[in-house]
Parts: structure tokens; C-alpha cells; sequence
């Protein structure tokens, strides 16, 4: 099979195969023809990351792979150029690191994935029952608390499982996650399998190697990876990653959709009889010799080093010909780029967005995406300004935001005015201000409320405030279903879509979720929300308003406000909030019946979603 190896930026491979393009093309001819059946198809096109949206018709979402989030600025203009020609003018950053681009009519999808073969970016396993997008943290390579960089095996992961014979057809998804050994950034543990980079026996200098758990999840029923080795040494990821597969392909069960997850496979087997399982095909992998090494010595694989020195001068007026033309479009909630409020010479932003890389010099600066919402000419503003100041790639994050890197830290106050010249130089990501959403009812099949317009309301809340967010920092997170695509399970502060009828009429609210947050360091796995209320949604911010106050009152002036929620007592927590809970016909008002977001009284239609297709 030809794979597209151009060189990108810095001696990035992309991982596109034109023949992917040709046979979606092909296959979608045969359907429309009537040669295949609608299941076959969705089965066909989902690998192909291609969605079906929740509008009658022929609309798509067309999911971008980003492996390990990394992003060259030819593939940033690239999804700028697709954005414009074939979606609403912008393109949104998912929890997994991917771009999307929804509301594509269905003919034009393979001239998209064409466009965006032609720099190196592939769809290929980005949906449906196949291993999805190997994410790594977005500071992988330039964090202090690391044990080592995991990307280039995380690299190396994903070029192995590639069309790779099983990773297409398993039973359900399978998510796989990288992470450093210090702070869990990638949420590896509540993946299918996370690798958690660790030195053998802890000695700083010792044998490169992994944690590895297995079974992570969220959604209906949460819990942490189990740990299958304590240690693995890192030559032998592809032999353990090939055996899981086996077995999950093997075992899963099939026909109960909605619950055959890893997770779900280990729960039935029982631990013990799974690690055996995994440990018999481990031997049989590793005897038959078919499952290749790592392309590179694993106690010395290739690092990323400072690149070459961008020019110390750029000329910001050139950003203003890249926006001339941006216009973003509906239908759904449109971007919009408005100046930071607060933060006149950017010295909150310095303090909240900027953090010293482990190499001296240099500063990770993190763009601050709201509702991780890019517009095609901020795409480009962007990839002229990774150039301009720093080595030429983005890295996206689960918070739905970018990372600029290897900025050198004397010119952080020009990148600064930069982004403020296109609209980009919000401080404080991952919070009260910057909240995570999914891409809710607006396009999804199986939400029920309109997530993302909660979000912007949060995001808007504290627009004038942004004390309040010095006071109680807090990750805040929204699903618009249960499943969590928004992560709120492992949030400070969580909200997930649901609804209420009052006098038979539907009325969106959010189940609030306290206390959760991700993986912390030293193996630390996720922690998750407490469920303390069901509030109608026109109610949440004053929900969270209150449980600020609540933090300020009771906290103990040392802890976060995520441990407090997290300790706090479940009676004090619901009573902080009961009196918003209640609603009747008497006191429901118009309003009450409209999600955030929309202007049409609220009419939730769900259908099965197409992640358990």
C-alpha cells in the first residue's frame, strides 16, 4: 500500500493514503446506485470518519485525524481551505485532539478528504469501531514532570495500527492514550489502554519503558485503566498492543452495542481470566515473529530539539489580509473574535497562558480557542503566526485549545500582540471562562440539549470577572448526553444534557457532576463528579454562581475548588443548590422551555447515535 510520507514542517511524516479517497468515492457511488445497503454503508463511510448529522438530508461531519494533536501550518491552511469551501467557514477542536467540520453535503466529502490527503491528513479510523486517534499531552516533549517525551512511540503506535488488519472492524471503539509518567494531560487513564512513560525501577537514567492499564471509561458506568503491567519495557508496545487487540477483536461482544467496551469485555471475563487471555496471545504474537519493532532504538528514540530561529521581526499587518475574507457561517453558534475584556496590556494572559518549557529559553504558549471554534482565516492567522514565532506546528489539546511551542521567551509579548490582533488572546484556558463542550444537539444524533450554548453562556459569564476566576480556578466541562464526549465526568465543575417535562412539555436541563478531574501524577487516576442536582438548564449559571460562593465560605483557604467539591459533604453540596432545582408550571417561564443557544421551544429528537454503529 502506497502511504503518503511527504515531509511536513519538521520532519513530520503525514500519514494519508490517497487510496482511502479513491475508495470512499467508489464505495459512496455504489450506494447511491443502490449495490449496498444503508448499515453497510454507514459501517464503510464511519471508518472512513465520516458522520452522519442529526438533519434529515444528506449532511455530514467529517472528522480530521490529528495524531498525538500535532498540526503543520500547511495542514492548518488546509483545513482552513476545506472549512471554506465545503463547510460553514470554520472548523471545531474535539476532546480527542481531531478537527471537525460539520454540515458538508455528502457528495463533497471525498474532494474534501482529497484536500486534505494532499497535505499529509488522513480520516481513515477516526470513527467508528476502529482504534481512533492515539492522543498524547500536548506539553509531550517539553514538560518538566515527564519521565521522558512519549511522542515518538505514540508515533510509532499509530503508523503500527494504521489500517492494520484488526483495527477497523473490532467490536466497538478503542481509545488509546500516551502520557509522560508526570501529570495525566491525555486522560490516559480512563482510556481502552494507557501508557503511562515510567523509568524502570524509578531510577532516572533507567530502561525506558510503561504503566500500562487497560478498561478506562467514562460515560454510563466510570471507572480507571486496571493495571496490566507496572512495567513494560517500551520495545514491546507493539507486541502488547497487537495481543489487546486480539483479544478485544476476539471476545467483544457484538451484538449488545452499548456495552462493549473494554471496560465492559474485562467486567464479564473477570480480571484474572483476561489477563490470561491477553497474556496467552502475547505469547503467540511474540512466537509467530510477525509484529515488527519500534523504527528506532527505544532508549534513544528521535527528539524534538529547538528548530531554527523564526525571523525576529514579523509584520503584523500581514495577518490583516489573511482575515479580510473570514467569514464564518451557520447554521449552529458562529464564532465570533471579539477583543479580551480586562486585560488591556496582557498581563493576565502572560500569567495564565504561558508556561517556561523544560528547555531553557523557550515558553509553551497556549491559544485559548472558545468553544474550539476556528474560523478559516484565523486557521491561517495561525499557521503564519506558528511560523512567525515558533516552529512552524500547533499542538491541539483536550480542552479544545492549541499549543504554540518553542516560542523563545524574549518574544512571548509579540506572539501576544499578535493574537490579540486576530482575536485570540483570551487568558485563562481550562476554565470557568474557556469551557469544554461537545458539539451537543447541534449536530449530533444522540444529544439531547444544546450543549455548546451552555458553554458560551459560562464562557460569557465571567467575561467581566475575571477575578472571580483568581478566586476559584475550576475546570468546567458539558456533554449534551451521557456519553461524555465533553469529558464532564472528570471535571471541577461537570454538566450532562438531560430533560424534564412540566405539564407535558420538555424543558432542557444538566445533571451537575462536582469534584471530578483528570489523572494526576505518579500513576494518580481520574477522579469522578459527584451527581448533586438536576437543574434547569436558564438556571445552571446561577448553580455555579452559587457554588462558588458556597467554595469561598467553606473551603479551608489552601485546597482548590475541585478538591473542595470534591470533599465536601453531599447534603451541604445539594442544599447549596435544591432551591434552583424545583420548577413547576406555576414558576416556568417561556424562556425555560427554550435550550440556551436556540430560539425554537425545545424539542429534543434523538436517534441511535452513530458511536455505536
Amino acid at each position: 500500500m502506497a502511504t503518503h510520507v511527504s515531509t511536513l514542517g519538521r520532519a513530520h511524516l503525514g500519514f494519508a493514503d490517497s487510496a482511502d479517497v479513491t475508495r470512499f468515492v467508489e464505495t459512496l457511488e455504489r450506494y447511491e446506485r443502490g449495490e449496498m445497503d444503508a448499515d453497510a454503508w454507514r459501517a464503510f463511510r464511519l471508518v472512513q470518519g465520516t458522520y452522519g448529522q442529526r438533519q434529515e438530508g444528506t449532511l455530514a461531519m467529517l472528522r480530521a485525524k490529528i495524531p498525538q494533536g500535532i498540526l503543520t501550518a500547511p495542514q492548518l491552511e488546509a483545513l482552513a481551505d476545506v472549512s471554506d469551501r465545503y463547510s460553514r467557514g470554520f472548523a471545531h477542536i474535539t476532546t480527542r485532539q481531531n478537527f471537525q467540520l460539520h454540515f458538508l453535503e455528502l457528495s463533497n466529502v471525498g474532494a474534501a478528504m482529497q484536500d486534505l490527503a494532499d497535505v499529509g491528513m488522513t480520516t481513515r479510523e477516526a470513527c467508528g469501531n476502529a482504534v481512533r486517534t492515539i492522543t498524547t499531552s500536548a506539553s509531550a516533549g517539553v514538560a518538566a514532570d515527564e519521565a521522558f517525551d512519549a511522542t515518538p512511540y505514540a508515533d510509532a503506535l499509530t503508523r503500527f495500527l494504521l489500517r492494520h488488519p484488526l483495527a477497523s472492524g473490532l467490536p466497538r471503539k478503542f481509545k488509546i492514550a500516551f502520557t509522560g509518567g508526570g501529570k495525566d494531560h491525555s486522560y490516559a487513564a480512563v482510556n481502552d489502554v494507557g501508557w503511562h512513560a515510567a523509568r524502570e525501577n524509578g531510577e532516572p537514567g533507567g530502561r525506558r519503558g510503561f504503566r500500562v492499564t487497560v478498561g478506562g471509561g467514562t460515560a454510563l458506568w466510570s471507572q480507571n485503566g486496571k493495571e496490566l503491567f507496572a512495567f513494560l519495557p517500551a520495545n514491546d508496545i507493539f507486541s502488547v498492543a497487537e495481543a489487546l487487540l486480539r483479544v478485544f477483536n476476539a471476545r467483544g461482544d457484538r451484538e449488545h452495542r452499548k456495552k462493549n467496551r473494554m471496560k465492559f469485555l474485562i467486567k464479564q471475563m473477570g480480571w484474572d481470566a483476561f489477563k490470561a487471555a491477553v497474556h496467552e496471545q502475547l505469547e503467540i504474537v511474540r512466537a509467530d515473529g510477525q509484529v515488527r519493532a519500534l523504527p528506532f532504538d527505544a532508549e534513544s528514540p528521535p527528539e524534538e530539539t529547538a528548530p531554527p530561529s523564526p525571523p525576529a521581526t514579523a509584520d503584523l499587518r500581514e495577518l490583516d489580509a489573511l482575515l479580510a475574507k473570514d467569514a464564518p457561517r451557520g447554521p449552529g453558534l458562529v464564532p465570533s473574535f471579539l477583543p479580551t475584556i480586562g486585560d488591556p496590556r496582557g498581563e493576565r494572559f502572560l500569567r495564565t497562558n504561558v508556561q517556561p518549557q523544560k528547555q531553557a529559553g523557550y515558553s509553551a504558549v497556549t491559544v485559548t480557542v472558545p468553544l474550539g471554534d476556528l474560523s478559516s482565516g484565523r486557521l491561517r492567522a495561525i499557521a503564519w503566526i506558528a511560523l512567525a514565532f515558533g516552529d512552524g506546528q500547533v499542538r491541539t489539546t483536550p480542552g479544545q485549545n492549541l499549543l504554540l511551542r518553542w516560542v523563545r521567551t524574549e518574544r512571548v509579548a509579540d506572539l501576544y500582540a499578535a493574537l490579540k490582533r486576530v482575536g485570540l488572546s483570551d487568558p485563562d484556558p481550562d476554565s470557568l471562562g474557556d469551557v469544554t463542550s461537545c458539539p451537543g444537539a447541534e449536530s449530533c444524533k444522540l444529544a439531547v440539549t444544546q450543549s455548546r450554548g451552555l458553554a458560551r453562556v459560562l464562557n460569557e459569564s465571567v467575561q467581566n470577572e475575571r477575578a472571580l476566576l483568581d478566586s476559584a480556578p475550576l475546570v468546567v466541562k458539558v456533554s449534551g448526553c451521557p456519553n461524555g464526549c465533553g469529558l464532564h465526568h472528570v471535571a471541577g465543575l461537570g454538566f450532562q444534557g438531560g430533560l424534564r417535562k412540566i405539564d407535558g412539555r420538555p424543558v432542557p436541563q444538566y445533571h451537575v457532576l462536582v469534584g471530578g478531574s483528570g489523572g494526576g501524577p505518579n500513576g494518580e487516576g481520574a477522579r469522578f463528579g459527584r451527581l448533586i442536582a438536576k437543574i434547569p438548564a436558564r438556571k445552571v449559571a446561577a448553580a455555579t454562581r452559587r457554588l462558588i460562593a458556597l467554595y469561598k465560605s467553606q473551603g479551608d483557604g489552601t485546597e482548590s475548588m475541585t478538591d473542595f467539591l470534591a470533599r465536601a459533604p453531599m447534603p451541604t453540596l445539594k442544599a447549596a443548590v435544591a432551591d434552583l432545582e424545583k420548577m413547576d408550571e406555576k414558576d416556568a417561564t417561556a424562556d425555560d422551555f427554550i435550550d440556551l443557544g436556540e430560539t425554537q421551544a425545545f424539542a429534543p429528537e434523538t436517534t441511535e447515535g452513530e458511536c455505536v454503529a
